[in-house]
């Protein structure tokens, strides 16, 4: 099957950067990354999810992290730069990155914010990011990703017991 070129492949395509588009089932009443990670037959380990917050100080910011991890507010309002931080509503989603929920990749942004991708990629050859359209991830390099948004590694997610997660 012929996936559409979207505006985060075009932006690895510019920086000549190795991917491959991956299709998968969308199901409207589950976008969640742990879903998505099931229907690739993948770790969702390896499938990130791509949140935008804001901060206090610095305003909008992405925070990039594994598909079943909850996202340390604190740790990501320190490595940014805030005081505090905060997602931002669904319904701003669209406007601020041109993305809709479900959908929503650090490539190809309306514009660029300062990205933060949690430390674990780095134990990947690949990882899984939203290719900026439901039903499709794009597989890439965590270092040929970290190198084209850009993006700074950090200690993003609670430390959890497994058996916090659903």
């Amino acid at each position: 099957m012929k996936a559409n070129k979207t505006n985060a492949a075009r932006l690895l395509d510019r920086a000549k950067v190795p991917y491959e588009l991956v299709p998968y089932e969308v199901d409207e009443s589950d976008l969640s990354a742990v879903h998505v990670a099931a229907q690739l037959h993948e770790d969702v380990e390896q499938v990130f999810k791509t949140l935008v917050l804001r901060g206090d100080k610095t305003g909008h910011f992405v925070c990039v992290i594994p598909g079943a991890a909850e996202l340390d507010l604190k740790r990501a309002a320190k490595v940014s730069g805030n005081k505090s931080c905060a997602l931002i509503p669904m319904k701003e989603l669209l406007g601020v990155t041109g993305y809709i929920r479900g959908a929503c990749s650090p490539l190809g942004m309306k514009k660029r914010f300062p990205t933060y991708i949690h430390a674990t990629c780095r134990q990947y050859a690949f990882i899984y990011v939203s290719a900026g359209q439901r039903g499709l991830q794009i597989k890439a390099s965590p270092a040929d990703l970290i190198r084209t948004v850009p993006m700074q590694v950090a200690d993003l997610v609670e430390d959890a017991p497994a058996t916090h997660n659903q």
